[in-house]
């Protein structure tokens, strides 16, 4: 069932790139499939097309986390955080301030 939804998902990024939902249901089931890479890559292009997509960032943060990308992780948080006060996201904001001070970097 997994892989169904996963191909499911690329199908309709591949016809529809633009699609921001698809392809943050795409980067999401490839992080539950742990392909932490093919997550990262799907959220930096998410944030190219749409720089205040604020979910994104966070998201983005965990996967370089659990590629022990510290360094990467903290600088997403960053930006994440910057987009959420841009946007008026102040619970997005205190979630990813709140992993930039675990991280600690």
């Amino acid at each position: 069932m997994p892989s169904d939804r996963l191909e499911a998902l690329k199908s309709l990024v591949s016809q529809k790139p633009d699609d921001l939902f698809a392809r943050y249901g795409l980067a999401m089931e490839y992080a539950k499939t742990g392909d932490w890479e093919s997550a990262l890559a799907e959220f930096r292009t998410l944030l190219e097309r749409n720089p205040d997509y604020v979910a994104a960032y966070y998201q983005g943060g965990q996967a370089l986390e659990r590629l022990n990308r510290l360094e990467e992780a903290g600088g997403m948080y960053r930006q994440g955080i910057e987009a959420a006060t841009r946007t008026g996201n102040l619970h997005a904001r205190g979630e990813m301030q709140a992993a930039l001070d675990v991280l600690g970097v």
